[in-house]
């Protein structure tokens, strides 16, 4: 069985693909470059449905009520900072659509960059804290039953090629 904090690591590659697609994409635009709304567009689809529907609706609806339970993190519990960042990148991620409609470049790469920098500190945080916390307080069964609750929620397709 496949822990599932490695499941969720895997899964932070895809996401930091992606964010680093996006930064190269800030980069082009403060040099001059037009917007392109199409890749603009396709990225917070992916974040909207694999970053958020599909990833972190298995942090927020399954490990994270696992980790809140009676005797599982006694001491510096640290789940309420990680949902407190899951808002503030939505607020990002719709603030860089609504930028995106309007062709403000200025507000897209403000919101693209926000995001990026808090969902690279986020990731940081979740796989050498919370992670590594989580596998240590989760006994085995938890970690089954965990495992197999993500295994029934449709993994939603990415294609890497389109991120490079």
């Amino acid at each position: 069985m496949k822990k599932p904090t490695t499941i969720l690591s895997d899964e932070h590659k895809n996401i930091l693909k992606v964010i680093g697609a996006v930064l190269k994409q800030c980069d082009g635009i403060e040099a001059g470059k037009e917007l392109d709304k199409d890749f603009f567009a396709k990225s917070v689809d992916f974040i909207r449905n694999y970053a958020d529907k599909f990833h972190h609706a298995k942090e927020e609806d399954i490990l994270f009520v696992e980790l809140n339970k009676d005797g599982v993190l006694e001491h510096c519990n640290p789940i309420g900072q990680m949902l407190h960042e899951h808002d503030l990148g939505r607020g990002f991620v719709k603030g860089l659509s609504e930028a995106v409609e309007k062709s403000d470049k200025t507000e897209a790469v403000k919101n693209a960059r926000g995001y990026c920098e808090l969902l690279q500190e986020h990731i940081f945080k979740e796989d050498n804290i919370l992670y590594p916390m989580a596998d240590e307080a989760l006994k085995e069964d938890a970690q089954k039953s965990i495992a197999e609750k993500f295994a029934q929620i449709a993994e939603l397709e990415f294609e890497e090629k389109d991120w490079e």
